[in-house]
């Protein structure tokens, strides 16, 4: 039996394609950038084409760049961005809207209203996630009403919607699979997460046809098979799971009190609360971490919006360095005790602040401010952000005991290490810090065989390093108050 894993990683700046073999080991890897477009103030789009050409492409040059066939595969696991929403025809696969991006504010007034008449208390108790345009209720909603026939063409069954995952697996199977999985379905603010299905109620208030929704699987499960003409033989699809719960699978956070906290585009903290969902008094999102032989595991979890794109920013926008691994050399100049505040509300404050209105901003500047001091604050930005979720993790009555960390941030030691001291928790690094991919490929694993259960996968996890906090109870304090006073400045602006 094969035992080569093909996880699909759909991101929200690139496609990637990565083999692992069995213990967890890359055996190859392909990535491909594709175009951000920015067409107002708040508004994030992708062109759905792209997203899945781009997906394809990098399916067929990881198989060449290892040398393998597609008939020694044993699944594909899929994960992708979570809540960016596209529509499309039935008939011809074409998305009738861009993509709207979850990072995308657009619906800010549509929430507003919402919540204005009340509704967002009911919203929490069946979804768990706070209405919010970040999730892909009230962008499905946008996208019926402002095509034109959109709605009549979706009541009537012509249409679908669908996650990144959906849209992939999709074109993947040539149409026949309209699915997604629970942690995909939990993202929308349409699913009830208790009863583990369609919410009517919530599709009456997001004015949302059930006819658009795709069928809700287990993360492991039989999702169909790749066409046979795509990569040259045809290959189950046997593992989904949206990125950040992937990221908790490849982190193997099986056990309730676990925690891992992925570094990419934006930053995500997620802890595994077990079978029984934790109802945030703090304006955290309780979501399905996954689902397996049709029971829910669930998670509290942050979401910050900005975490690696404050870097990107800083490079691309500002230029004030060429390449992301130059900012370790200035923080290792500046120190820890930097004077300057980026608080990077480029989109708004995620949890647990949930401030759509919020802008960026950077603060404490002084004459002999440099280059130096504002990348560190870029970095030192993430740290701080993830205090404010750990924060309030512990208001919600959940433990953390240590942190399991991963995503691109993850490689810099002098960002690690500040994290821990800020946070007064170590920080644990795994080997492979390629966790969203690995995690889609277990979960597939996990269907077809290659893993006969979660101790399996559990065993695999090995840790590369250990950061320990070493920072001063006083200086840990006053740092964190100088951040706190530099995001009460951004809300209330």
């Amino acid at each position: 039996m094969p035992t080569y894993l093909l996880a699909i990683d759909q991101g929200t700046t690139s496609s990637r394609a990565i083999i692992f073999e069995r213990q967890g080991k890359t055996v190859a890897v392909a990535q491909q950038e594709f175009r951000q477009f920015f067409p107002r103030d708040g508004w994030v789009e992708h062109d759905p084409r792209e997203i899945w050409e781009s997906s394809l492409a990098v399916c067929r040059e990881v198989l060449a760049t290892a040398g393998l066939e597609a008939s020694q595969l044993a699944a594909v696991g899929i994960t992708n961005q979570r809540e960016t929403t596209i529509v499309w025809d039935r008939q011809t696969g074409e998305a009738i809207h861009p993509a709207i991006v979850w990072q995308d504010r657009r619906t800010a007034n549509i929430c507003a209203g919402l919540r204005a008449r009340g509704q967002e208390s009911r919203v929490v108790e069946r979804s768990g996630l706070l209405i919010d345009p970040y999730f892909s209720a009230t962008k499905i909603a946008w996208i019926l009403d402002e095509v034109e026939g959109a709605r009549e063409r979706a009541e009537a069954g012509e249409l679908a919607f669908g996650t990144v995952d959906t849209w992939l697996l999709w074109h993947l199977t040539g149409g026949r699979s309209h699915l997604t999985d629970a942690t995909n379905a939990s993202r929308t603010a349409l699913f009830n997460i208790h009863r583990q299905e369609w919410d009517d109620d919530l599709l009456r208030l997001f004015r949302v046809p059930r006819a658009l929704l795709p069928e809700v699987r287990d993360s492991a499960a039989d999702f169909g098979q790749v066409d046979a003409g795509l990569l040259g033989a045809a290959v189950p699809v046997a593992g989904i799971a949206g990125d950040q719960q992937a990221a908790l699978v490849g982190q193997a956070c099986f056990e309730r009190g676990m925690a891992k906290s992925t570094y990419g585009t934006g930053c995500f903290l997620m802890l595994n609360t077990g079978t029984e969902p934790l109802r945030s008094e703090n304006r955290l999102l309780t979501t399905v971490a996954y689902r397996l032989q049709g029971q829910a595991y669930y998670a509290v979890e942050g979401s910050i919006f900005v975490a690696g794109a404050a870097m990107q920013w800083l490079r691309d926008g500002l230029r004030l360095i060429d390449h992301a691994s130059e900012s370790t050399a200035h923080a290792e100049a500046v120190g820890a005790e930097n004077p300057v505040y980026m608080v990077p509300a480029f989109t708004g404050l995620g949890a647990p602040h949930w401030d759509p209105n919020a802008r960026g901003a950077i603060l404490g500047l002084t004459r002999d401010t440099g280059i130096a001091e504002l990348v560190t604050a870029g970095l030192q930005s993430v740290c701080y952000q993830t205090k404010d979720l750990i924060r309030a993790i512990q208001n919600d009555g959940a433990r953390l005991q240590e942190l399991r960390v991963d995503g691109g941030m993850a490689v810099n030691d002098w960002v690690m290490q500040f994290l821990a001291d800020i946070l007064n928790v170590p920080v644990d690094r795994p080997r492979i810090t390629e966790t969203t991919a690995l995690g889609a490929a277990y979960l597939a694993g996990l269907q077809v065989g290659v893993y006969q259960g979660l101790d399996d996968i559990a065993e695999l996890w090995e840790r590369e390093r250990r950061f320990q906090p070493a920072m001063a109870p006083g200086l840990r304090e006053s740092l964190y108050a100088g951040w706190e006073d530099a995001v009460e400045r951004v809300r209330h602006h």
